[in-house]
């Protein structure tokens, strides 16, 4: 499946094939994308991005989620997706990053729209919850933009690299909220 996000921004379901681009852009952009992903520490080789690729691609319908890569011009950029979602009670959560080369042009607020768009009319969901840790400004600024709004804090909600437990934002769209 792919979304298309805008004449150069589109979403492409997760496959195998992206496992090589993934851990390249890991591997290469260690201490930006690890101050803020846990999972970077633990990303040391190929073989451990086509582990996680193959748990999404090869979910259980019951615990299948929808991940996409972000692709700029075809070219790899980032990851996003929905995770944690409660199919009963209609509500997801949505987890992004984004290579350092591409940051500050609107690629991941855009993406994460059109991804809200997918959710509330093809998923029928109903709530869309956004958690960014409470220093990663840029980060915060995307559910912002996009009129989510600020629930509070939840204390201590992520074990960041460095066994450093970070303060999260959280941040929710409901379908009702347009």
């Amino acid at each position: 499946m792919i979304i298309k996000v805008d004449e150069d921004i589109e979403l492409k379901q997760l496959s195998r094939s992206d496992s090589r681009d993934i851990f390249k852009t890991i591997d290469s952009q260690r201490v930006y994308l690890g101050k803020w992903l846990p999972f970077i520490e633990f990303t040391n080789v190929l073989a451990d991005t086509e582990k996680f690729v193959d748990s999404v691609v090869n979910a259980p319908d019951s615990r299948f989620e929808y991940i996409f890569t972000i692709r700029k011009r075809k070219e790899f950029v980032g990851l996003i997706g929905f995770k944690d979602t409660d199919r009963s009670n209609k509500k997801t959560e949505i987890g992004y990053w984004i290579s350092e080369h591409f940051q500050k042009q609107g690629i991941v607020t855009k993406s994460v729209a059109k991804l809200c768009d997918f959710a509330f009319n093809t998923l029928h969901m109903n709530r869309i919850q956004i958690k960014c840790a409470v220093e990663n400004i840029q980060s915060k600024k995307i559910p912002q933009r996009l009129g989510f709004a600020f629930e509070g804090t939840e204390r201590q909600g992520e074990l960041l690299t460095g066994n450093v437990f970070a303060d999260l934002s959280i941040y929710s769209k409901l379908k009702s909220d347009g």
